[in-house]
């Protein structure tokens, strides 16, 4: 993985609060690497289309896939398209409802993807996708079949482009306002797995796997 500093262009410079701009790298990963779902921007006979889908990371490379007979992962190796990952950490609660907020994590990744056709690479993409959802669960489940593969498709976009913005912390009211008999704070939001539900045709005697119920601890 490179420790390269995330390099400014005219898209991923902030046009205001600068201040929560990030070029660490380190931070680019880390939003990756929490998420669970991304969201695609590609533009399809003219008309923009925002996918969400899973993904995963592998060093310097975010892999996302989906059905050869989407029209969106056909269309992106064509195009420079965008992906962002966003992380809602609290709602920000101010005096005045003007600087009402929201503390957050996103990191917008751009680029021009390409088809993986490489048997090995697109092997390693969907491993690095299915271990970013469940970790643990490539190593358990029945591993695709050829014709499987053949259904599926891979897009490798490069970490080479991107944006990273950050907001932590209590609201920022008027000076004035701060003398105003108002509750203000921060209302933290979590995202957690729940308790596993076993699907009704799961043979009796099959216990939830270890991987599994650590995530639901």
């Amino acid at each position: 993985m490179s420790t390269t500093p995330l390099s400014s262009t005219v898209r991923t410079r902030l046009g205001r609060r600068k201040d929560r701009a990030s070029t660490d790298r380190a931070d680019l990963y880390a939003i990756l690497d929490e998420g669970r779902i991304c969201h695609l921007g590609v533009v399809i006979d003219g008309s923009p289309r925002v996918i969400p889908t899973g993904y995963g990371r592998s060093g310097d490379t975010l892999y996302v896939h989906g059905s050869t007979g989407a029209s969106s992962l056909m269309a992106a190796p064509t195009q420079d398209i965008c992906v962002t990952v966003t992380h809602l950490d609290g709602i920000v609660l101010a005096r005045s409802l003007f600087h009402h907020s929201i503390n957050y994590r996103s990191a917008i990744v751009y680029g021009t993807p390409r088809l993986v056709t490489g048997e090995d690479e697109k092997y390693a993409g969907l491993h690095a996708i299915v271990e970013q959802l469940a970790p643990g669960q490539w190593d358990v489940a029945r591993r695709p079949t050829r014709k499987e593969m053949a259904a599926t498709a891979v897009l490798a976009l490069p970490l080479e482009e991107a944006s990273v913005k950050v907001r932590q912390g209590p609201p920022g009211d008027e000076e004035e306002d701060y003398a105003l008999d108002i509750w203000a704070g921060v209302l933290p939001v979590h995202q957690a797995y729940g308790a596993p539900l076993p699907d009704p045709r799961l043979r009796p005697g099959i216990p939830v796997p270890p991987h599994i119920a650590d995530l639901a601890r």
